[in-house]
This record gives C-alpha cells, structure tokens and sequence, in this order.
C-alpha cells in the first residue's frame, strides 16, 4: 500500500469511530457562509486588488498593458495579499465540563466541542492554520487535521477544572479558549499574559448550563463536584443563592476585564442557547481579530 493510501486509510478509520461530534461539526460550520478572507493588502494571491501607477523599481512584467492602453499612464496590476494565520485552540475537556441540568440539554462539554470543532472546521476551510496550544497538535491545515482535532475533542480529563497549556504560543498567532472558568483563574491570567506578550490575541468563550445562572435550590441540597473531589451539604440552599449569584458575577466581570487587558474578547453562551448563534458570533470575532 503506498503511503498516500495507507495515510487515508488511517484517517477513514479515524473518522469511523467519531461520526457524531464530526458530523454535528460539519453541519454547524455549513450555517455559517464563507468566504475567501484576504488581508487586503499587495503582494502574492490569486484574487484582484487594485491598479496602480508604475513605480521606480517595477519590472516591465509587472505593467498591466490592457489597462495602461486606455490612457497615457502605465498601470501595475496588484494582487491582494493572502497569508494564512495560525490559530490555537483549548477546549476544556475536565469533569466540570460534562455537567447537564436536564435531559434535553447538552453537556457543556458537547457544546464547548462542537462549536470549537465547528469553527476550526471554518478556519481551515478558510485557509488558516489550526492547532492546539501547546506541543500536541501543531497549528496545520487539511482534513486531516480536522480528524485529529475531533479525536483529541472526543476524549475527557480526570481533574475537575481544566487548565489551559500556555506553552509553545506562536507569536502573533490568534487563540480560542473554550471552558466555563469556574475553577482556579490562575492558570489562565498567566497563560493570556504569556500570550499577549508574545502578541497572541484571542477569544475566551464561557460555556454555562443555564442552572448556573439561576441556581434554583431549595432546602436540603447536596452539591458534589463532577469528578467527585467535592462535597457540600446544607439544608437550606436557597440562602446560598445570593452569595453564589453573586460571585459568578464577579467571575464572569473578572474574566472581561482580564480581556481587556490582554486585548482579547469574551462570550458567555449557555447551553440551552443555538450552537449557530455562538459559532456566529465566535466566526466574526476571529475575523475582527486576525485582519
């Protein structure tokens, strides 16, 4: 088997054992139009930009002859500058991540997956480079890539909150983080630090399950953690509502402000809000960052 094949029959297999999450992925990414993003700026690319006068220094090949036929003035045909960009990506593949308040409401785990896999999907459509942070999985285009992205999103982690790799941060690379921060800030304010000194600008999507915002408990109430490390009873939970009400809104108000800081954005999305309109918003926000 030659090598080509042997590597398509890797990624057949691959592909095999994740059909949900990449399937889910594709159609996501499907919603959203795409095109062609250039930098808009001269030198190497396929598509038109603009004309412009002859300058000392151009080669007689570069003039445009049809159009300089049309007055006195000799004109350059410029193209529009196309360069790819190198984006990292970090999902939060922890145990507080596969908590549901309901049935009919996704993990956060499956969301956070689905839209960082579905905009990946996007981005090297698109031509850019997608990786994870870190040394695992290096910033690379194709399906392929597409492959291993899923099948790195299809796994979870042991430990209770995730902490994002701050290491290996391409300099002004763009990054997406994806996570419902409710653990240690730490990690993260030193890794979007380390990023933003290296020129990195990005994105931290906040994923919550809609309980977390309204937190309707009431009386006896055991709260354990999702990998089980924690454990809090009490029996009367609805006086617990306005203390834990109040500091998610100082979480949430601290992860801005950490943006703001560092030049990044931030997005809250809840679980039972459409996957297409947290992509959308997410898709845009890339694109303000990396033109």
């Amino acid at each position: 088997m030659t090598p080509s094949l042997t590597l398509r029959a890797r990624a057949e297999e691959q592909a095999a054992t994740l059909p949900p999450l990449l399937a889910r992925a594709e159609q996501l990414a499907g919603t959203v139009l795409l095109g062609e993003h250039g930098r808009r700026r001269a030198g190497l690319g396929d598509d038109f930009w603009q004309y412009r006068p002859v300058q000392a220094g151009d080669s007689r090949r570069m003039i445009d002859w049809r159009r300089s036929a049309r007055g006195d003035a000799q004109f350059v045909r410029e193209r529009e500058w196309q360069i790819a960009q190198s984006v990292m990506l970090w999902v939060d593949q922890s145990a507080s991540m596969r908590f549901t308040s309901g049935k009919d409401l996704p993990q956060k785990a499956d969301r956070a997956r689905l839209i960082a896999l579905a905009a990946a999907i996007l981005m090297i459509r698109g031509g850019e480079r997608v990786g994870l942070t870190g040394t695992l999985l290096p910033p690379r285009r194709g399906n392929n890539q597409i492959l291993r992205l899923a099948e790195f999103f299809s796994t979870d982690a042991a430990e209770d909150y995730g902490v994002p790799e701050a290491k290996a941060m391409l300099p002004q690379a763009r990054a997406l983080f994806v996570s419902d921060f409710m653990g240690d800030l730490t990690p993260l304010k030193q890794a979007m630090t380390k990023a933003a000194d290296r020129g990195v600008r990005g994105v931290l999507l906040q994923v919550l399950d809609p309980s977390e915002e309204a937190f309707p408990f009431q009386g006896r109430t055991i709260f354990e953690s999702m990998g089980g490390t924690l454990s809090h009873e009490t029996l009367k939970a609805g006086e617990l509502r306005d203390r834990y009400l109040t500091r998610l809104a100082t979480r949430k108000d601290e992860l801005a402000q950490l943006c703001r800081a560092t030049g990044w954005q931030y997005h809250l999305h809840h679980s039972n809000e459409t996957a297409q309109a947290a992509l959308l918003w997410l898709w845009q926000a890339i694109n303000r960052g990396t033109g």
